[in-house]
């Protein structure tokens, strides 16, 4: 696959579905009360070797209070109904969140890459890619969502040599992600745009 060209040939079908996925992230980031913002970071959570449509799904059922006010046995209960993978381990992740959902807009308001550290290092259940999907559903632009799906292309476009293994560290995060944010500079989209391109070529959607 020449990725680039690829990236070309889609961007008459794919433009507008992208710039709008990109300013409902931007609108909620903006002017999402704290229990929607708390809802999609526990949509990130959820997606954590899962699926995003299953993390949709029960993000629609939950509902942003739920996630801020439901006990855990309702909500593990939820998540088991729903078909998570691992139903106990995120519904305890989520309510163990929970003192996040007031700071949570201050938290926003400070630069990318300072927000995202201290997501990693204070809240459960968000790695970098976790954290960097939280922060580019709510509007960040030079964020990688370094998953699987996005790896597997880069690898398959020579821009890496392997898949990483064993974890991500921040030093092995942010080198991937800068090796992404040279290519995406080469083809003209923002880190948080082009992962919806990336998306759409690996599972024809932009929904994640």
């Amino acid at each position: 696959m020449n990725l680039k060209q690829t990236l070309y040939g889609l961007e008459n079908k794919v433009t507008d579905l992208v710039e709008t996925r990109f300013h409902e992230f931007e609108t909620l980031g903006r002017h999402g009360s704290n229990e929607e913002l708390f809802s999609e970071l526990c949509f990130c959570v959820m997606t954590a070797n899962w699926t995003a449509k299953g993390g949709m799904k029960i993000q629609s059922i939950v509902g942003p209070d739920g996630f801020a006010y439901m006990s855990e046995d309702e909500l593990t209960r939820t998540l088991r109904q729903n078909g998570h993978r691992f139903w106990r381990t995120r519904a305890r992740y989520i309510c163990a969140n929970r003192w996040f959902i007031n700071d949570i807009k201050s938290i926003l308001d400070k630069p990318a890459f300072e927000s995202r550290k201290y997501l990693v290092e204070n809240l459960m259940g968000l790695g970098w890619k976790e954290a960097s999907h939280f922060l580019r559903n709510t509007g960040a632009k030079d964020i990688a969502i370094l998953d699987k799906h996005i790896l597997k292309l880069m690898m398959e476009e020579g821009l890496i040599d392997q898949l990483p293994k064993n974890g991500w560290t921040e030093k092995k995060y942010l080198s991937h992600e800068d090796v992404l944010r040279h290519f995406s500079e080469g083809v003209g989209h923002s880190l948080g745009k082009l992962d919806l391109y990336l998306w759409y070529i690996a599972k024809g959607s932009v929904d994640k």
